[in-house]
């Protein structure tokens, strides 16, 4: 199918620095308003994990004899791969048109555009073969998402850690209140050894130990996808060899035998919404920390966490043909590419900052915000890049959750960037998505949020 059978409007804000950014958000919605204008068929997607859960996506797509039928792929491939890193999937039921899955079918293979996905959801994360299976709309199974409550436990003698790309953060906290805190600069991507990761994270719990009379529980958060405290993928690990992976896999559950307490483990994106949550003492919450990459977590409506991945990194939110390539899974327009410490660094030279050489990534991006700091017009259109960016992603991410409160924190939100981000991201809903404006409410961490904190919100994950 020819992509400029699809429609990619122009947003009204375009990004200083990317000026070709053409945002999913407005692409889908000149897709739906045309199909609605002649009715349509529908196509409902259906997600099975590996606990037999289910979630469901029903939209509608161009009858095969039309002539706006040749856009249809390019729309659903587009939602499937978003629904695929959001809730995750071993096996997708397609509902509607046959071409449509089996078009996805062949893209989603072992030898397909689309391989690193087929193997990630099925081999790697539900030990599964990846599945497309084409169905009619009324055999796709009903939804079966189950949800549950997450931490709040804050009784006791807790550690909290939170491991990232560029630092590992840990707390020993007492009743809810952090005693102690450490954040120590690390580069876990870069090692080939399993025993670093375990050395460095035993160092960090035992630090935390040593202020504390007694430990009653410990709790986690890591970029990367988790099951039952078991890493099933992590960009963390990314330096370990296959046949070592194992080691890695456990590393948490070891700990766990070792230390003699209760100890939980979960997505940082997960523990980020947990925070806003606890500090907000409202829900819903959509927690996205800018980091070393893009982390996404999200708490429901009624306060609980889902089963889904949120692993928002990896999810298109720009579809234009040049948009940057995401250097793991190969894809265009990810969020990571614009809503993570990658955007400045892709874009620093745009920008005509030079980057220093031989730092490492935190002190990378330091160098960039100490020029935001000065003034620096290069780095400013950096953050209203990014900014413009995520008003869109917003809108791109209200098709898929309920909003109302998005809590932005993370490396990339220190200093004037975060109040830079918020502005722009909030500039794009107004002008672009008025309702939406109304709706969701996009803020960084107050004073009440930052004394919760990541750390705190995953010491309470565990009951005592």
């Amino acid at each position: 199918m020819p992509i400029d059978a699809f429609e990619l409007p122009e947003p009204k804000l375009s990004p200083p620095l990317e000026p070709d950014f053409r945002p999913a958000a407005l692409a889908n919605r000149a897709f739906r308003d045309a199909v609605n204008d002649v009715g349509g068929v529908p196509l409902v997607l259906g997600l099975e994990r590996g606990d037999g859960s289910i979630s469901r996506f029903e939209t509608r797509v161009f009858r095969e004899d039309h002539d706006g039928a040749a856009a249809n792929f390019h729309y659903v491939e587009r939602i499937l791969k978003f629904l695929l890193w959001q809730r995750g999937a071993w096996r997708v039921h397609v509902g509607g048109p046959n071409s449509i899955g089996q078009s996805l079918g062949q893209t989603y293979s072992p030898d397909g555009a689309r391989a690193f996905d087929h193997k990630f959801m099925g081999e790697q994360v539900y030990e599964k073969t990846f599945t497309i299976e084409s169905c009619l709309p009324e055999n796709v199974p009903e939804e079966r998402d189950a949800t549950q409550p997450l931490g709040r436990h804050l009784d006791g003698c807790r550690i909290g850690f939170d491991l990232g790309a560029s630092d590992r953060k840990v707390s020993a906290v007492i009743d809810g209140e952090a005693v102690f805190s450490e954040e120590v600069v690390w580069e876990p991507r870069k090692q080939s050894d399993p025993d670093y990761h375990y050395r460095e994270i035993r160092k960090a719990l035992e630090t935390a130990a040593s202020k504390l009379p007694r430990v009653d529980a410990i709790g986690g958060s890591s970029a990367g996808v988790l099951i039952n405290n078991r890493v099933m993928v992590a960009s963390l690990f990314r330096g370990i060899p296959a046949d070592r992976y194992d080691e890695v896999r456990s590393i948490f559950t070891r700990i766990r035998k070792e230390m003699g307490v209760p100890l939980e483990i979960v997505n940082d994106g997960e523990v980020t919404a947990l925070a806003g949550s606890m500090s907000l003492e409202d829900n819903p919450v959509l927690g996205i920390a800018l980091g070393s990459s893009e982390a996404g977590g999200y708490v429901t409506p009624e306060g609980n966490i889902t089963g889904w991945l949120n692993e928002l990194a990896f999810a298109p939110i720009a579809y234009h043909a040049n948009a940057p390539v995401d250097e793991w899974s190969g894809d265009r327009g990810t969020g990571a590419l614009y809503l993570s410490q990658q955007c400045p660094f892709r874009l620093a030279d745009k920008a005509g900052i030079t980057l220093p050489d031989g730092v490492t990534d935190a002190e990378k991006l330091k160098h960039i915000q100490s020029a935001l700091e000065d003034g620096d017009v290069g780095a400013e259109a950096i953050w209203t890049t990014m900014g413009y960016a995520l008003g869109y992603a917003l809108a791109h991410y209200a098709d898929f959750y309920t909003l109302k409160h998005v809590l932005i924190l993370g490396r990339c939100t220190s200093g004037r960037g975060g109040d830079l981000l918020v502005k722009h991201a909030c500039e794009v809903l107004a002008t672009e998505f008025p309702d939406l404006s109304q709706t969701i409410k996009v803020q960084l961490p107050d004073e009440r949020a930052r004394r919760v904190g990541q750390s705190i919100a995953a010491a309470s994950l565990p009951a005592i």
